[in-house]
């Protein structure tokens, strides 16, 4: 198996659209349109494929883009120069492989590259995310925040790391 990771393309929309949603209890629903939008304005837009086939994907934010998610908001409220990770995803059929960490490791560099010290993101607390809160500890994420989403029946943590 060869993996490779390259920026997305709007020829991989359907496999991401896909992605996300077989990912969607732990983040935010997602239409082609509303991708489309992300994507203009994203950052940093990969993904990951195994033999050419899409299998994950990250999807980030710098400082000044016109989105409206509460919590890249909250950043963008305290933090001059970021890179917000808005989403990711790994197929299950993927998962234990650490594809989420080479993209994580990969995202990092990108953030060295481009001048950005912090990287920023969120994961849900109620309900608990334990799994998410394992794997960003391990990148050196810690909490700066938290705060109620989702018509406050969801509380995120609100976390930054050292790019």
């Amino acid at each position: 198996m060869t993996y490779e990771i390259r920026p997305a393309q709007s020829s991989d929309h359907a496999a991401i659209l896909a992605l996300n949603l077989e990912s969607e209890a732990m983040m935010s629903p997602l239409d082609a349109a509303r991708l489309r939008q992300l994507d203009a304005e994203s950052a940093y837009h990969r993904v990951l494929c195994e033999d050419g086939r899409v299998v994950a994907f990250l999807l980030a934010f710098r400082e000044g883009a016109d989105y409206d998610s509460p919590n890249y908001v909250w950043f963008s409220q305290r933090y001059d120069r970021f890179l917000y990770i808005d989403r990711i995803a790994v197929a299950a059929s993927h998962q234990g492989r650490k594809l989420g960490a080479r993209l994580y490791d990969d995202l990092f560099a990108f953030a060295r590259d481009h001048g950005v010290d912090a990287v920023t993101c969120e994961f849900y607390v109620q309900p608990p995310n334990e799994a998410s809160r394992r794997f960003h500890a391990g990148f050196g994420f810690h909490e700066v925040g938290t705060q109620w989403v989702a018509d406050g029946r969801k509380q995120v943590s609100l976390q930054v790391a050292n790019a």
